[in-house]
């Protein structure tokens, strides 16, 4: 996916909006990969029922915390692990879905750096 370098004209609208999908759809990939791994480990790790390993799973990676208690070492060893992967995950996820917006907006800026210091 790549973006045009300081020196090129700033996309059309209508490029920009496609990229701004291409990235969204992206996003939403790895949200829907993050959530269905989350579901997978409660339901079988922790014993939970398929909607709240659901709920769980979505609280955790949006760091809203844990909804239910983890009583086995697996669980717990599990649901640390997911916290960790998620909490790297929101701000990468978050990160692609806005990086055509940032870069859209530094180049009408013209943010570039200086070449004389």
């Amino acid at each position: 996916m790549k973006l045009e370098n300081r020196k090129q004209q700033i996309a059309p609208l209508p490029h920009f909006l496609f990229r701004l999908g291409r990235y969204t759809l992206v996003a939403l990939l790895l949200i829907a990969i993050s959530v269905l791994t989350g579901t997978l480990g409660y339901h079988y790790f922790a014993d939970i029922g398929w909607l709240d390993s659901f709920h769980m799973a979505c609280m955790i990676l949006t760091g809203m915390g844990p909804v239910v208690e983890m009583r086995s070492p697996t669980a717990k060893i599990f649901s640390s692990l997911y916290a960790l992967y998620s909490g790297v995950a929101f701000l990468s996820i978050t990160a692609v879905f806005f990086a055509p917006i940032i870069h859209r907006l530094l180049h009408i800026l013209h943010v570039e750096k200086d070449d004389n210091g």
